[in-house]
């Protein structure tokens, strides 16, 4: 079976990554057409490099207050329905043995879960998942701290947990102040105190960035905090904002783990976009495989799958040519 729910064979698989030098990729979704594109690019980059079981983590946010994906997903703007209605649509899409999916090996995150607003998915749902953000940025940093470790205390036998150290940035915010020697020795009592399986600290990366201007990857600090705890275990999110020198240079820097949507839901947006206008004419004569919404759709997803496999390269997924992740 290509779903991953059991922390076990997640903790596995995450290894076998830390140990090749790849950074897995946290692809998020909040559409049914985007799900489907992450495993379709998991399934032509590892057909194409010999991978049986690509890893990926397919990820959502519950009522994230920047961007709820689950609530985007249906048009009932019920986050549990959409929700569950994505976990449904990848078991059928990856759990058959014939299923073109079937050589990924997909699992399921849940991003940004605050501890009061996204409670269901952080305990009902979680055995759909592998692995949970659990997300108390907005607390005082004592007040995480507590919060996080009760949680891995209580849950973190049935997923990998990752927390998170400090406020991150969204665009136009700003970064940190602190010395790179105060965030590394933060980070290293923060993982020793709440037990994560994953840390998300900032590093200059800024969440949905339109633009590369004022976001620099602080790999100084990566390099700091990866000493500090012990290990790589850093997850980046707000990569869109990423150069492409600094994105292919993420796994050697501690990180291990890569969070990205915006990018590609925008740009795989915009070339759909395109593809429409240069078929209007067609479209306004009432041509029906013109005018389908479906035809956008497959333009969005063929893009973004194309966006996705780019990622898998620069993550350094080649060095998993020739390997079988799925043996466990």
């Amino acid at each position: 079976m290509a779903v991953i729910t059991q922390k076990d064979k997640a903790v596995r698989i995450l290894d076998k990554c830390r140990e090749n030098g790849v950074a897995m990729a946290i692809l998020g979704t909040a559409s049914h057409w985007n799900t489907e594109a992450i495993l379709l690019a998991g399934a032509r980059y590892g057909k194409k490099h010999g991978i049986r079981g690509l890893p990926v983590a397919v990820s959502m946010t519950y009522d994230y207050r920047h961007m709820p994906q689950c609530r985007r997903v249906t048009a009932s703007n019920d986050p549990r329905i959409g929700f569950l209605s994505v976990m449904e649509h990848l078991r059928v899409l990856c759990a058959a043995d014939d299923s073109p999916y079937a050589s990924v090996c997909v699992m399921p995150h849940l991003d940004h879960a605050d501890p009061a607003r996204d409670e269901w998915a952080l305990t009902q749902g979680l055995p759909y998942l592998a692995s949970v953000m659990f997300d108390a940025q907005l607390y005082p940093a004592e007040r995480n701290i507590e919060m996080t470790r009760d949680y891995v205390r209580r849950y973190g036998g049935e997923a990998l947990v990752e927390g998170i150290l400090e406020q991150l940035r969204v665009e136009g915010a700003e970064s940190s102040s602190e010395s790179v020697s105060d965030i590394a020795d933060k980070a290293g009592r923060y993982v020793r105190e709440t037990g994560v399986d994953l840390v998300v600290a900032d590093l200059g990366t800024e969440q949905q960035a339109a633009t590369l201007k004022n976001c620099r990857f602080r790999d100084d600090l990566a390099d700091a905090i990866t000493r500090s705890v012990g290990k790589s275990m850093l997850v980046l999110h707000g990569t869109s904002s990423l150069s492409p020198d600094e994105f292919s240079s993420l796994g050697r820097h501690g990180i291990i783990r890569v969070n990205m949507w915006t990018r590609i839901a925008r740009e795989s947006g915009q070339y759909a976009a395109r593809r429409l206008m240069e078929r209007m004419d067609s479209v306004e004569a009432g041509v029906f495989d013109a005018a389908d919404t479906m035809a956008y759709l497959r333009d969005a997803t063929q893009e973004a799958a194309r966006i996705m496999e780019d990622v898998y390269d620069r993550l350094g997924y080649r060095s998993l040519a020739g390997m079988n992740l799925l043996d466990d």
